[in-house]
């Protein structure tokens, strides 16, 4: 079998298989959370919908790291859809702040992500809410039936909803664990009546990127740039945060990462562009947005200031000059939501070429093992 151009033979001996395998996987493990779902359906619905219906209702996305970041993406959309209350707050916030997010006299639906579902957060947060919450809400995305959420999760006022098994990806970073969740929440909480037939324009596009695309990306990061940006306005600010983690995580911080929005990036943070840096800006199909971006990548392009600049885009119909981009025409109608899938797959494929290319293993990144697959190190204080 081959994975992003290598064999099975080259990934082991690079250590690498694991996140090769699991990155590839996206395209058919999406269609298999899609059919469970359905699968769920009724019961979700028993679930959700008086959830949904209650007046003064809020919703918390979290999770930690990656997971924290499917929630950011997620939030802004459930708000919208929904003109309710959504926020996304880290577990890492919830756990050691929890009297400065939690209102006791507002009912809340908790929706935690999780890959394991047993980092020491992830279970204290839930189990924190329903101490401080009166009328507390429990729904658990996880990719581990066994995980101590999962477990957690379950019985009067909490719901689980398990990834495809394949998704409980055992490389260090999250990959297809992450796509999955965030697929998952945007089924459940901002359904569209295409849903079904977008969310298949967003497979194919995404295998062909794994056709067509690998070269460039594997090329690019031979550069071996030392700083690297990734931007992305709204829902796709989280999805940079996340692509900047999952650079960091594969090279152990050897090459340099970052996020922001394009509107935010001129206020101070462009001062860390020069010849060592590539900047990443995905582009959103929302026309208005979209003026937003398309002005910040102009002008980058003529400050000439980085050592690359990289649309991440459905078309340059409206960008003149533009240098260099991966685009995918095929979604130039798509939703931004679901424009998140192949977009992360572009991200995730970049960082795991780096890792190769700066000498490090992507199965295994953490030379000094200070950094864990499941966090450790935590202690969980008893809350008074």
């Amino acid at each position: 079998m081959t994975y992003l151009t290598y064999s099975d033979t080259q990934l082991e001996q690079l250590d690498g298989y694991w996140t090769a395998r699991e990155i590839s996987q996206q395209p058919a493990s999406w269609l298999t959370a899609v059919q469970n779902l359905e699968q769920m359906q009724a019961e979700l619905d028993e679930f959700l919908k008086p959830i949904l219906s209650t007046p003064n209702m809020r919703i918390i996305f979290t999770g930690a790291g990656t997971s924290a970041f499917a929630g950011q993406c997620v939030a802004p959309l459930v708000m919208k859809h929904h003109n309710i209350r959504a926020e996304a707050i880290a577990t890492t916030d919830l756990v050691s702040n929890p009297h400065e997010y939690f209102q006791t006299d507002v009912p809340t639906l908790l929706v935690s992500f999780a890959r394991s579902g047993n980092s020491p957060e992830s279970v204290a947060a839930v189990k924190i809410a329903e101490q401080l919450v009166t009328d507390c809400y429990q729904l658990a995305l996880t990719c581990n039936e066994e995980g101590l959420l999962a477990k957690h999760c379950n019985g009067n006022k909490r719901k689980t909803v398990l990834m495809p098994t394949e998704t409980n990806d055992r490389s260090f970073a999250m990959t297809s664990s992450f796509s999955c969740m965030l697929l998952s929440a945007l089924y459940l909480f901002c359904p569209a009546e295409n849903f079904k037939t977008q969310l298949q324009q967003c497979i194919d596009a995404t295998s062909s990127l794994f056709n067509t695309q690998v070269d460039k990306l594997n090329n690019l990061s031979k550069q071996q740039f030392k700083r690297v940006v990734y931007l992305g306005s709204g829902i796709f600010k989280g999805l940079a945060q996340e692509s900047a983690l999952k650079l960091l995580e594969l090279t152990d911080g050897k090459t340099l990462a970052a996020f922001d929005s394009p509107l935010g990036f001129r206020h101070g943070p462009k001062t860390m562009v020069d010849n060592q840096t590539l900047v990443v800006v995905f582009i959103a199909n929302d026309s208005y947005t979209r003026k937003y971006d398309v002005d910040l990548l102009l002008e980058l392009n003529s400050d000439a200031e980085a050592g690359h600049v990289l649309a991440i885009t459905t078309s340059t119909d409206d960008i003149p000059n533009l240098p260099d981009s991966i685009s995918m025409v095929e979604l130039s109608q798509q939703s931004d939501s679901l424009l998140l899938l192949p977009y992360i797959a572009c991200a995730q494929m970049y960082s795991f070429f780096s890792a190769i290319n700066v000498g490090n293993t992507p199965d295994n990144p953490s030379a000094s093992g200070t950094v864990n697959r499941v966090v450790q190190g935590v202690n969980i204080h008893p809350l008074k």
